[in-house]
């Protein structure tokens, strides 16, 4: 197989674009950069479909090293015959070369091994000639190969029947080990199997809906599969995949039978059953609801990137001083007062709820605060004792002069933050119900810089992520952190160590040395002066620092995302139009019209750059230091309560979408209770997917359906 070619094909690209991106990967340079710096190279391939190609260049290499290894292992048995070698190099999948390579694999003690050992392959290899006769009968040839008893009981022949029995076995694994068989019996199955669920405890439970459900394996879709899995992993369910044996088995004997006046048929026929029926079917089984578990992880990993990625890329409510309200009962609820910086300058404790509900003493603290630090939102985190917050912080906003909000902000990981280590060395004096405090003002403040330090799967925009392969889990949500932190930039003076862990070139070590560094010597003053950063060399520092912001540089391309190689090129721009200095802080709002009007290609030969990197350096220089995300609504802010029994159908609200899954949307209307819009209530245009239509972050109008105010679910339409 030619990787290069075959990649090119799957993703519709040139074979010299792939060559060059790979020979990219393989130098070590990181996707971000990459997809930033190298769009002459790649063809200006986004990091999306780097990632897919990366992934895919890893399993193609894996396939034809597991190719070398299977048809080395056969050639060590003196078994490897040029039709074996064309089949390997046909195969285009791992599960292909491990048909090919079943007859050749060492197996345990088998009831056609045990056959084998008792001399019985010449009777099964009579039996598949399929003669028009035989003479002798094949039961009367059985009898030649009856033995005497001897010291080794397993291997004794003792009847005709035994005989044929060991044959039947012989011919019955042989079905088994066909690799051509195995393919199609599987796609056989796929087509027109079943997958088949059951009850198995005479008890409720949330899987009550598969306790007898069945769905062809080619429509069920991968949150069925994920949901079906569980259930029958916590043993609610009894699961498997059915199908009409006479397919198969119809298949087999249009295959294998070659003479159907033959005595030896019902033989053969018994022998296809068998081998189906003990060897083939199980292990089919298997590998589909394997496939099925994977392709529904990958649907499920892609949709809990896509909404990751749509979280982290929130809009920062930037310039803003947050009050971060973490709600409690008995322990009370913990204030944290964060400047406009991010920066902690006060904290509390208040008990507003039972059992103290000391509502005016709570009252004056917050009062006190807020007209201390000038306060401009409450941040309340959505958890415990957050209704009866958000009722107690809405009534004295109502009292404090002024414009003053609030906001019901996911406290989804908190805790996992406030109990880590980086939460103990960032805050060694605050409990973790103080850092719970802190965290949900920041994350309101900047989404990106603070959820990166929480594991993503404790973020809560997935489904099922549990019940996904971990490893291949964690590989995709690092790296959709690591492309949005690159995307969006960091300033390498105040960002802490886990933020700056994301960036291109920079790992968990290099990023505390930088910490380090930065507390040892003061501020960075210039990006080049990341080179004097132990573990940061040449190559580490071309990766890292067209992604790093040293906004107080007095070289004004280190605070835009102008990467070090091309400052020459920039220089020569901004003379060519002579811009003044002041200029350039400020923005060149009408360079690209400039360059336009003069020619963006004659422009870039002339600057000896590729075009896309003369478009980025426009970019940068109309708005140096900008955020990407600023465009972006802000999140909603509220200044009045409503709960469920406020909801009367038909009522339409402004929400914000929080989860997007298979089946539909859950939309945050402000209420403690997120609404479902059904993925039929999406669109009055059919859509295949939620995702479609609505993301993570989303501001959206929505009507009220229904109301259960019993089992808590509220039902939305966006059909208006």
């Amino acid at each position: 197989m030619n990787i290069i070619e075959t990649l090119a094909k799957e993703f519709s690209l040139k074979v010299s674009q792939v060559e060059a991106t790979v020979g990219l990967i393989d130098d070590g340079n990181t996707i971000p950069f990459i997809a930033r710096y190298r769009k002459e190279v790649t063809g200006s391939l986004d990091d999306t479909v780097l990632r897919d190609l990366d992934d895919r260049l890893k399993y193609l290499r894996n396939l034809e090293t597991r190719k070398a290894e299977v048809a080395s292992l056969i050639d060590g048995q003196g078994k490897l015959t040029p039709e074996i070698t064309e089949s390997l190099e046909k195969a285009q999948t791992i599960t292909e070369v491990e048909d090919i390579y079943r007859p050749y694999k060492p197996k345990r003690e088998t009831r056609a091994s045990l056959a084998r050992k008792k001399g019985l392959e010449p009777l099964a290899n009579l039996i598949m000639e399929q003669k028009d006769a035989y003479e002798p009968a094949i039961d009367v040839v059985a009898n030649d190969f009856i033995t005497t008893e001897n010291e080794d009981k397993k291997l004794h022949v003792k009847t005709a029947e035994d005989a044929i029995n060991g044959a039947k076995d012989i011919i019955a694994e042989d079905i088994s080990d066909n690799a051509d068989f195995r393919k199609a019996i599987r796609s056989l199955t796929t087509d027109h199997g079943v997958i088949v669920s059951k009850q198995a405890k005479d008890e409720d439970s949330v899987y009550s809906s598969y306790y007898d459900y069945n769905e062809a394996v080619k429509k069920i879709p991968g949150h069925r599969v994920l949901a079906i899995n569980r259930g029958e992993k916590e043993e609610f369910l009894k699961v498997s995949v059915q199908i009409d044996p006479e397919i198969i088995l119809n298949y087999l004997y249009s295959q294998l039978i070659t003479n159907s006046a033959s005595p030896a048929k019902a033989y053969i026929a018994e022998a296809i059953a068998d081998s189906y029926d003990r060897l083939i079917a199980p292990s089919v089984e298997r590998e589909i609801r394997t496939a099925l578990f994977d392709n529904a992880s990958e649907g499920a990993i892609k949709l809990f990137s896509d909404n990751l990625k749509n979280l982290l890329m929130g809009a920062p409510l930037k310039g803003k001083t947050v009050l971060g309200y973490d709600p409690g009962y008995r322990t009370g609820c913990k204030l944290a007062v964060v400047d406009k910086t991010g920066k902690v300058i006060d904290t509390a404790v208040i008990f507003p709820t039972k059992p103290r509900e000391d509502i005016e003493g709570s009252k004056a603290v917050v009062t006190r605060l807020i007209k201390r630090y000038g306060v401009d939102v409450v941040a309340i985190g959505n958890g415990t004792a957050s209704k009866e917050s958000e009722i107690f912080i809405a009534g004295v906003l109502k009292e404090i002069a002024g414009d003053k909000k609030y906001i019901m902000v996911s406290e989804a990981g908190a805790s996992v933050y406030s109990a880590s280590k980086l939460g103990a060395e960032e805050f060694p004096d605050f409990d973790v119900t103080q850092r719970s405090a802190v965290s949900i003002a920041r994350r309101l403040q900047d989404p990106l810089a603070e959820l990166v330090k929480i594991d993503p799967k404790s973020i809560g925009v997935g489904q099922y992520q549990h019940d996904m392969k971990q490893a291949r889990l964690d590989e995709a949500l690092g790296g959709v952190v690591e492309d949005c932190v690159n995307k969006i930039g960091v300033d390498v003076n105040t960002a802490s160590y886990s933020l700056l862990s994301y960036i291109s070139g920079i790992n968990m070590t290099s990023a505390k040395n930088i910490v380090k560094y930065r507390e040892e010597n003061g501020e960075f003053t210039k990006r080049n002066e990341l080179l004097k950063v132990p573990k940061i060399g040449a190559k580490a520092y071309e990766q890292c620092a067209g992604f790093l912001r040293v906004p107080d540089s007095k070289e004004i391309l280190d605070n835009t995302g102008v990467h070090p190689e091309s400052y020459e090129a920039a220089k020569k721009l901004i003379a060519k139009f002579e811009y003044a200095t002041e200029d350039v802080s400020k923005g060149l709002a009408d360079l690209r019209q400039r360059c336009a009007k003069y020619g963006t290609k004659k422009l870039a030969e002339e600057l000896q750059i590729g075009e896309p990197t003369l478009l980025d350096i426009i970019g940068e220089l109309e708005k140096p230091g900008r955020d990407v995300r600023d465009s972006l609504p802000l999140p909603i802010l509220r200044d009045d309560v409503l709960g469920m029994e406020d909801l009367k159908e038909g009522m339409v609200m402004t929400g914000t979408v929080r989860n997007v899954i298979d089946f539909g949307a859950f939309v945050d209307i402000g209420v403690h209770q997120d609404g479902l819009v059904h993925i039929s209530e999406i669109s009055e245009k059919y859509i295949k997917h939620p995702s479609e239509a609505l993301s993570v972050g989303d501001i959206v109008t929505v009507k009220i359906k229904g109301v259960d105010l019993n089992k808590k679910r509220i039902s939305l339409t966006m059909k208006m």
